[in-house]
């Protein structure tokens, strides 16, 4: 392996909303949220993210169980087919959750700058 591969350290918090024993949001659903209301379909958002229909399926009518109102609607077929799109509360919990991630960030800021200055730059390789 020739040329210089240069490791970047990340910090990223991992926020996990539980209702009760499930995780009603987390990382992995809001971006399948992301992914759905890109995509507009909850099959072609699960391959964007490499999960089977099942899995996203699955994924979304938990958080449609947890809230109030249901964050995901599946939109009837017609002309084009059907699909799905983020409800109004949907789309407020993806802001909201996104805000909270940039939040915790911000938050752990001066401890995440101490653990960057103990990291090795190329793990993996001699210091």
């Amino acid at each position: 392996m020739s040329g210089t591969k240069k490791s970047t350290l990340l910090c990223r918090p991992r926020i996990r909303i539980m209702a009760g024993k499930d995780i009603a949001l987390g990382p992995g659903k809001v971006d399948l949220l992301e992914a759905i209301e890109h995509t507009g379909s909850i099959s072609a958002g699960a391959r964007a993210l490499g999960l089977s229909y099942r899995r996203a399926w699955d994924l979304m009518d938990t958080m449609n169980q947890c809230f109030k109102q249901p964050l995901v609607q599946r939109v009837k077929g017609g002309k084009g087919g059907g699909g799905a799109q983020l409800t109004a509360a949907g789309q407020g919990m993806l802001k909201l959750y996104r805000t909270m991630e940039t939040k915790a960030l911000k938050a752990i800021g001066p401890e995440w700058k101490t653990v960057q200055k103990s990291l090795k730059k190329n793990p993996g390789k001699p210091a």
